[in-house]
């Protein structure tokens, strides 16, 4: 598989108001993530994943380890490896979040 294209992403619910599709290979995952407006602030969470990121619509707020900020369109993250991290506080805006793990997240192909 060279070529994907969003319609053959797997869709999946993150928490309530926040859905992502996935499309993965070998060694990296793609996770294109859609946040509606006030969504509930699920926990804190961590992976052994690292996880990269950019906002490509919208603002979220984002902790990482004990670091909490504001992202706007084309601000860019990096996750490390077992850091808790997640939404920090609802937005009156929808945003998309395009994130990249590697190695995939297993538990997101299921």
């Amino acid at each position: 598989m060279f070529f994907t294209y969003p319609e053959d992403f797997k869709e999946r619910e993150l928490s309530p108001r926040v859905t992502t599709k996935l499309v993965w290979g070998d060694k990296l995952m793609l996770s294109y993530v859609t946040i509606q407006p006030n969504n509930p602030i699920p926990p804190l969470h961590s992976h052994p994943n690292e996880q990269m990121g950019m906002v490509l619509e919208g603002e979220v707020g984002l902790t990482i380890g004990s670091e909490t900020r504001k992202l706007e369109k084309g601000d860019a993250f990096l996750v490390p490896p077992n850091v808790p991290h997640g939404l920090a506080y609802p937005s009156g805006k929808p945003a998309i979040v395009l994130d990249i793990f590697s190695p995939p997240r297993e538990e997101f192909k299921k």
